[in-house]
């Protein structure tokens, strides 16, 4: 199974500048789908950049040649309506060309506002109504469990989604089976649709919360690169237990007037709007 780009023998400084670069890509090129489609959720796309472009770019084991292969890793986003991040993600990887992101949530599309796996090599399972996706992933892992397999299962969700009570279902079965091949990433922006967490249904102490049901717990700037990849080095290493990282991200990341604005969970920039996060964004990389 190829590793992702340039892992084998690179520095985690070197690594963490190669997902920096992919992420910013990421960002300029979803900001110009959801211009051009006329609608999209910005904002969560923009906290779960960071995030994706590490397990995509340097983490997930997957071969862009054979999606399917048994022995690939397992990637479940079940935060789902973050497809911006998710497709400009899984087209720079190779899963498909990316002259296909200009069709993203057009007519016949099989670029859809959820991920939809008949569609899409790469996809796992259909995600987007909060709180199946990791259910998924946790029976994904029980049957690499069972079958004494060498593949490894992460799992994106949103802070938001933890308000499902499937999810801690399927947190204390998976603690109860000692997944230690499953890992999880918590998008911990604070803002859903329209408010805040704590405001709607509030979910700390969230580090004990995991715990209680037989997790390991990491906490993780998830914007830092480096501090994102040593986070998923040590997740790979074996254990007894699941893990579950904890990633402290932004809402609306990268672009000033987003930034932490529940209000930009779904919207459309207008032109003077993208213009400006364009400049942004470019400005990052110079």
């Amino acid at each position: 199974m190829p590793e992702p780009d340039g892992r084998s023998t690179a520095t985690i400084e070197q690594r963490a500048e190669h997902v920096r670069e992919r992420a910013n890509w990421m960002r300029r090129r979803f900001l110009r789908m959801i211009v051009d489609a006329g609608q999209g959720h910005p904002g969560g796309d923009l906290s779960a950049t960071d995030i994706l472009a590490t397990l995509y770019f340097d983490v997930l084991r997957i071969d862009a040649a054979n999606p399917m292969a048994p022995d690939r890793d397992r990637f479940v986003m079940s935060k789902g309506h973050c497809t911006g991040a998710l497709y400009t993600a899984m087209a720079g990887r190779g899963l498909f060309p990316e002259e296909d992101l200009n069709s993203y949530l057009q007519p016949r599309s099989r670029l859809n506002g959820h991920p939809n796996r008949t569609y899409l090599p790469g996809v796992e399972t259909n995600t987007g109504p909060l709180g199946h996706g990791f259910p998924v992933g946790v029976g994904i892992a029980v049957a690499g469990q069972i079958d004494e397999a060498d593949f490894r299962t992460f799992v994106l969700t949103g802070d938001g989604e933890l308000q499902e009570g499937s999810m801690w279902e399927a947190a204390m079965f998976a603690g109860h089976r000692g997944l230690g091949k499953l890992t999880v990433i918590v998008d911990r922006n604070r803002l859903q649709q329209g408010a805040k967490t704590e405001d709607t249904n509030g979910l700390e102490p969230l580090g004990d919360k995991w715990r209680a049901f037989g997790w390991e717990v990491v906490g993780v700037d998830g914007h830092d690169h480096a501090a994102l990849l040593n986070a998923f080095d040590d997740a790979c290493e074996p254990r007894e237990k699941p893990r579950v990282i904890i990633a402290d991200t932004c809402k609306g990341k990268g672009v000033s007037f987003m930034e932490n604005q529940a209000g930009w969970h779904h919207g459309v920039p207008n032109p003077e709007q993208y213009a400006q996060a364009l400049a942004e964004l470019e400005a990052e990389m110079a």
